[in-house]
């Protein structure tokens, strides 16, 4: 293994006993340990045949299971095999977002990446009954998640990722799409827009769009308007991506049965409510024989051999993985999804003489592609007849879905007969962590971006080590014709591509996956927006089912980058804030001695008051927030203000922009009414809490100034407030007094007692 190889074994998926000690002497011990878990649940007179054939096929980096499975099977963790899920529909209420958000946490916790569609969610200004406030909309409770997400620390000392979408005719989509301009926000999120039919046909026309909810237009826009704002958008931020969700439902082997309204964090997984799903790729690059000769191959028969063995692995893995939620259980189960891709593409071309994106090329991928394809689906229609189809299986209906009408006759006969035990099969995944770990072959079916480059490796410490890569094409050249020799023109990096050339590639192997793909058409920094503005439509003219584009830009950076003298490919650093954030997304550790201030607030109803710690820490000359605390008398509070406390503690401690805090409380609404404080209204306790955080923030420097008293200055004068005289919850007059063992205010008359 290359030193980079070896590190990410050792990190990543070596097995090791809690105090460190290593399980897995070996990379090959790790690759039985996976061989002996997949084959725990075939019968006991065909066990050693499936362990020999499942280590066969990982041996050589040949097939790279997914890190989740690597890492995980046989270790006897308490995580779950499954990269990818979406989760449950959000319940547009209280309630409903906040059980979503635990789901959420359970689910990351043990290792999962999950996608969410926030549509449902009621926009901002809507009216919120019964409690007299309007509602924040669903970029807002993104924050919420989003600090969640930062907070936990996945199982394998893997941060968090997820997916957000949101419908294109939603009230809220332009908030959605100019979200990430602000730097620092939603960093754990990918965010997609979903695209209709209708939406892509009223582009075309110029026509009216209608942005509503419930059946209630908030606002029309021009078609071509919004459309523009996406575009311009994906090009100064890289993001929104967009899903083509109509033609996903329609191409859909499982649409007779579920609707999809989401993807995982990479969008190689359209899924459905609490969907999941497995991940594997073939490594293309290690089956060409005579590479760089002029009778270079791929050689087929060894591709369909391990396609069937793959299957088999996956499906296998569905029944010894655990489930963050029961729902995913019953959702994995019952339709069996796995997702069969490939890795190493671009060096499989270069080993072929094939320059990415040519015309040979996109006939040999097509040729590829089907041989994988139809083996999988033979694979997957034996392994029905021996152990039962998927239960969700129709026949009448599945036989009907577009992608399996395209399959052979021979095929799609063996399906009719015997069922088949995968709803889908194939999926193509990024593969960024196990692509090195395999020699750092080309990521996915992405050009390779440079020959050699430095790459800057997150440590469970949370810093960043830089290792020199080679690519595994470059490399085996070099080791065969020296270190001297011209290279072919068959080594194209990204630098050198046109986003046409990326388009068709992805289209080309699109045609062969019944899932999705995870692409991103590398734009240099200086693309104009001219060659880029056409890039999304133009992936819909070619059958993708998606799309995402990325040009360095001064919110994200260079996700990878070139220097001009050397290649030098690089992960972004961590977005710097106004307060700096940790380095990877690692808490900082607490200091000996913190300073800190002390704030009283008097409430309402409350007998005694609530005081409010802030303690702060000094960092490369900043004042940065690291913990609060909130103490009362009033026993009643002590298990939400204990709850809120170590939240907000959570998320000071990840650093970053964690003004979002302030807003999140003080948006929040006590439908008994709130007070006045020194001048103007708060409206809850929780808002009271809010406003003097945000005071102390800015008192700090961590927050500029707003408009009124700076600093602190305002923040006393709050904490000081709180006369004898209790204020009407009704009408806020400092007149609410206890009358015949009843409190009513004298001014309105409003009485607790009715």
């Amino acid at each position: 293994m290359t030193d980079i190889a070896s590190q990410i074994w050792d990190m990543k998926y070596r097995l090791k006993a809690p105090d460190g000690t290593p399980i897995d002497a070996t990379v090959a011990d790790s690759w039985a340990r996976v061989a002996v878990a997949a084959a725990s649940v075939e019968p006991s007179e065909t066990r050693l045949q499936h362990i020999q054939a499942f280590a066969g096929a990982l041996s050589g980096y040949r097939f790279l299971p997914a890190g989740r499975i690597l890492a995980g099977a046989g270790s006897g963790r308490k995580v779950t095999l499954f990269n990818c899920f979406v989760m449950g529909t959000i319940e547009d209420s209280m309630a409903g977002i906040f059980s979503a958000i635990k789901e959420a946490a359970l689910t990351l916790k043990q290792g999962g990446g999950i996608g969410y569609d926030f549509s449902p969610i009621r926009p901002k200004g809507a009216p919120v009954a019964g409690v007299g406030a309007d509602a924040s909309g669903p970029v807002s409770f993104m924050d919420v998640w989003d600090a969640m997400c930062r907070t936990i620390l996945s199982a394998g000392n893997r941060r968090g990722a997820m997916m957000a979408t949101l419908a294109c005719d939603h009230p809220d989509i332009e908030d959605f799409i100019a979200a990430k301009r602000q730097p620092g926000r939603l960093t754990m999120f990918n965010l997609s827009v979903l695209v209709t039919d209708a939406f892509l046909q009223a582009i075309r026309t110029d026509a009216d769009w209608n942005l509503s909810f419930a059946g209630t237009i908030y606002k029309t826009v021009k078609a071509r308007a919004l459309w523009d704002m996406i575009m311009r958008s994906a090009y100064e931020y890289a993001e929104p991506g967009v899903i083509f969700i109509d033609r996903i439902n329609q191409a859909n082997n499982l649409g007779y049965c579920e609707t999809i309204r989401a993807t995982n964090p990479c969008g190689e997984q359209p899924l459905p409510s609490y969907g999941a799903c497995l991940l594997g790729s073939i490594n293309l690059a290690r089956l060409v024989k005579n590479p760089f000769e002029e009778n270079a191959t791929l050689d087929l028969r060894v591709l369909a051999e391990l396609t069937a063995t793959a299957v088999r692995l996956l499906d296998n893995v569905i029944e010894i993985s655990r489930f963050p939620l029961a729902e995913q259980a019953v959702e994995a189960k019952a339709k069996r999804r796995i997702g069969l891709g490939i890795t190493g593409l671009a060096d499989a071309l270069i080993f072929c003489n094939l320059r990415y994106g040519s015309p040979a090329s996109l006939k040999l991928i097509k040729y590829w592609m089907r041989t994988l394809t139809h083996s999988a689906y033979v694979a997957s229609a034996e392994l029905a007849k021996e152990k039962g189809a998927y239960p969700l299986f129709d026949a009448g209906e599945y036989l009907k879905r577009p992608f399996v009408v395209g399959l052979p006759a021979r095929i799609r006969d063996e399906i009719a007969g015997h069922g088949i035990r995968n709803g889908l099969l194939t999926s193509i995944a990024p593969t960024g962590t196990i692509s090195l770990f395999a020699g750092n072959v080309s990521s996915g079916i992405e050009p390779v971006f440079a020959s050699s480059y430095t790459r800057k490796v997150l440590q469970p410490d949370g810093s960043r080590q830089e290792e020199n890569v080679e690519d595994y094409a470059l490399k085996v050249f070099r080791d065969k014709f020296g270190p001297d020799a011209a290279l072919p023109e068959s080594f194209v990096t990204a630098q050198d591509l046109h986003p046409e050339d990326h388009l068709k590639v992805q289209a080309a192997v699109q045609k062969y996956i019944d899932s999705s793909i995870s692409k991103t058409i590398n734009l240099q920094a200086e693309t104009d927006f001219d060659a880029f503005k056409d890039v999304y439509e133009r992936a819909y003219a070619l059958g993708c089912k998606g799309c995402t584009a990325y040009r360095p830009n001064e919110i994200t950076g260079a996700v990878l980058s070139v220097e001009a003298a050397e290649p030098a490919q690089t992960e972004s650093p961590p977005n710097e804030t106004a307060g700096g954030m940790a380095p990877g997304g690692a808490i900082y550790d607490r200091p000996d001695i913190l300073r800190g201030k002390t704030y009283k607030i008097k409430w309402l109803d409350a007998d005694h008051a609530f005081y409010i710690t802030i303690n702060d820490f000094e960092k490369n000359g900043k004042w940065l927030p690291f913990e609060v605390f909130i103490n009362s008398k009033n026993m009643e509070a002590y298990a939400w203000t204990l709850a809120l406390t170590r939240m907000i503690s959570a998320v000071f401690r990840r650093g970053g922009d964690v003004s979002f805090v302030c807003e999140e409380l003080k948006a929040v609404f006590d439908p008994r009414g709130g007070q006045w404080v020194a001048g103007h209204y708060v409206p809850s306790l929780l808002a009271a809490i809010g406003d003097v955080i945000e005071q102390h923030l800015i008192e700090i420097g961590f927050m500029p100034p707003k408009d009124g008293k700076p600093g602190l200055d305002a923040a006393k004068e709050a904490a000081a407030a709180g006369a004898p005289a209790k204020h009407c919850p009704r009408c806020a007059a400092p007149s609410f007094v206890k009358l015949e063992g009843c409190e009513t205010c004298l001014s309105c008359g409003y009485s607790k007692c009715g």
